[in-house]
């Protein structure tokens, strides 16, 4: 990394961080198969490529990001299917992009039965930021 890159993190509102903390913490105790899955994938890709696990971005907990490439990615099960998670996810997609963040997302199903494809797909976006 040389020394003209610049790092912004965003963060949420002081009065919201130390839940969303505590809840983010709790979530790497408890993800789901899908996304421990993912997971192990993601720690062996390249260096310098290091995703974070359920972190925080202004007032959301992401289930995956790369911040050096702003890219986020989601591992949705069944309930993201409903219309009001449907709409839910549409505008927190729309937040994180507004943040310069691009969000990936990926069913349960994909990840579990196509984990090489997913992977790939990733990849793909990495290097084409």
């Amino acid at each position: 990394m040389d020394k003209k890159t610049v790092f912004i993190y965003h963060t949420s509102s002081p009065d919201r961080y130390g839940l969303l903390k505590e809840l983010a913490k709790e979530k790497r105790k408890k993800m789901t198969y899908a996304e421990t899955l993912l997971w192990e994938k993601l720690k062996l890709f390249p260096k310098p490529i290091h995703f974070r696990r359920q972190h925080i971005i202004g007032d959301f907990i992401v289930d995956f990001v790369y911040l050096e490439k702003h890219l986020v990615i989601e591992v949705d099960g069944e309930y993201h299917n409903t219309p009001k998670q449907s709409l839910d996810d549409q505008l927190r997609t729309e937040s994180l992009n507004r943040q310069g963040f691009q969000v990936i997302r990926f069913t349960n199903e994909q990840v579990v039965t196509h984990i090489e494809d997913v992977t790939q797909q990733i990849y793909k976006s990495i290097n084409n930021k």
